[in-house]
């Protein structure tokens, strides 16, 4: 690998909004606090009471739902396509999740946690990725999956 696709740089949420189509409330990556281009991505995702979910989901014991735990991995994978791209700017690609695979939730992700979001490719094939996901919270996994995205320009 060459110095130059280890990027350290943190991705601010306004370029994350020009690579990803998703707004409130339903955009789930705050920050990149690493990547490597074509390899892989470390997003952050804070979690915060005021999330809409938490007002349904279990509102005595708010917890994260499992599938926007995905679904945020999956954002996050999608971030990681839009860096690896040549400008790494804006593109006219849309990534759509089309395959969950190996899905495993082994803790709570609750209001004040962190979650770090981790992704790395594992196959690119035609207009399709799959990446290899995980999730932690204070260095412990929280979630895992593999996903297979799809792009439609």
């Amino acid at each position: 690998m060459t110095e130059e696709n280890n990027m350290n740089e943190v991705v601010d949420v306004e370029r994350i909004l020009r690579l990803l189509p998703h707004r409130y409330p339903f955009l789930l990556v705050d920050k990149v606090i690493e990547y490597k281009k074509g390899e892989s991505i470390t997003a952050i995702k804070n979690v915060t009471f005021n999330e809409p979910h938490f007002t349904g989901h279990f509102p005595n014991h708010p917890v994260m739902p499992g599938v926007l735990i995905i679904e945020a991995m999956a954002q996050a994978s999608g971030v990681l396509s839009g860096l690896s791209m040549e400008d790494g700017e804006s593109n006219d690609k849309i990534y759509y999740l089309v395959k969950v695979d190996k899905a495993k939730f082994t803790k709570t992700v609750v209001p004040g946690d962190q979650l770090h979001l981790h992704a790395t490719i594992k196959r690119t094939m035609r207009n399709m990725v799959q990446y290899a996901c995980h999730a932690t919270v204070d260095g412990k996994t929280v979630a895992q999956a593999e996903l297979l995205c799809a792009s439609k320009s």
